[in-house]
């Protein structure tokens, strides 16, 4: 009875795939030896920046306040989309065949989660900020409590939100409603996703554009104050890191989303498969943008970032017991310098 009213329920992956028109081919392809190739060390790389990051920012004191444990969450955040996306490298090309729908709609979900994390983080993030910099404050009065049970409610509503097309809205037993991006997955779904994520993309440059328009008007009001104008200038400076990474997701991510909109839309002229791979690289380099993000704005980070560096160094030669580890010395010298200027500088202040 059960196979009578859902006619996919027991059909294999490739059985939706060939339904969509969805070419997977069981024999390997260069473009699939290149996937594997390139992708395994981009995902790698991902991994570990976003480890320095979250380190960096459990190590440095300085970074204990409620705008960098969100930016550190952010950071968790793309770790797990880099492991998503080693996950969905391992179960792609010719490995697609073998999944099951369980596994298919686990491959997904990962992705789905990791997405949703980053956009209700950004939204925290953009709420944070306005409310500091419209009372012009440098950080957060929001307590340490506050701030974790807010990242468990970002992760809660990733968890949630991915496994919506494992608890039911997917095309398995409506199979006129799938998707040609996500087989299995139904179009409306596909709709409902792209049109909530470009919405909340849409606030959010909305709450920056209003911030920097206060900022802009503040600025030209303050009086001439050495200490106003020095925490002014790293009210902004913070400000301007947040609307890179701002911007470099929404750039990342629009053109995957615009996709799946074209696709749930049913948009046969769209071509969506033709452009499918080239998104899904785009929202990937995503996850590694971040932690070149934070090397470039911020000093304080990446002086973090060589300490944690030079200990894992100074580890490795203790283990080694290799005195000719020259480099090694000369980053930990370097880090000492930068360490004893910086003390000098604060003292001077």
């Amino acid at each position: 009875m059960l196979s009578e009213e859902c006619e996919g329920q027991e059909q294999n992956v490739s059985y939706f795939y060939n339904l969509s028109n969805k070419s997977i081919s069981q024999d390997w392809k260069s473009i699939d030896f290149v996937v594997v190739g390139l992708g395994v060390p981009v995902c790698l790389l991902i991994i570990l920046a976003n480890m320095m990051v979250m380190a960096a920012i459990i190590v440095n004191r300085r970074f204990h306040f409620p705008i960098y444990y969100l930016l550190g969450n952010m950071a968790a955040a793309d770790l797990f989309a880099g492991l998503s996306y080693l996950n969905l490298i391992f179960h792609t090309g010719p490995w697609t065949i073998g999944l099951s729908q369980q596994q298919w709609f686990f491959r997904g979900a990962l992705i789905e989660m990791s997405l949703t994390a980053s956009v209700v983080n950004l939204l925290a993030v953009a709420l944070e900020r306005h409310q500091t910099i419209l009372t012009m404050q440098l950080h957060s009065t929001m307590s340490n409590r506050r701030v974790l049970l807010l990242i468990v409610a970002i992760w809660a509503v990733a968890i949630i939100m991915g496994l919506v097309p494992t608890m039911g809205w997917n095309c398995v037993c409506q199979l006129d409603l799938c998707s040609t991006v996500a087989p299995l997955y139904a179009r409306s779904f596909l709709v409902f996703w792209a049109l909530l994520n470009l919405l909340t993309f849409s606030i959010m440059v909305a709450i920056y554009t209003h911030i920097f328009v206060y900022v802009r008007r503040k600025s030209q009001n303050m009086t001439l104050n050495t200490a106003d104008d020095m925490n002014g200038d790293t009210l902004v400076s913070l400000m301007k890191t947040v609307s890179m990474i701002l911007g470099a997701f929404v750039i990342c991510w629009t053109p995957g989303l615009v996709i799946l909109l074209l696709d749930g839309l049913y948009c046969q002229g769209c071509q969506v498969l033709k452009y499918e791979k080239y998104c899904l690289v785009v929202a990937e380099c995503n996850s590694l943008v971040n932690p070149i993000i934070y090397s470039c704005r911020d000093k304080e980070m990446r002086n973090t970032f060589k300490r944690i560096l030079c200990f894992l160094c100074r580890r490795g030669r203790e283990q080694k017991d290799d005195p000719s580890n020259v480099k090694c010395d000369t980053l930990n010298r370097e880090c000492l310098l930068k360490e004893k200027c910086s003390e000098n500088y604060n003292n001077t202040l």
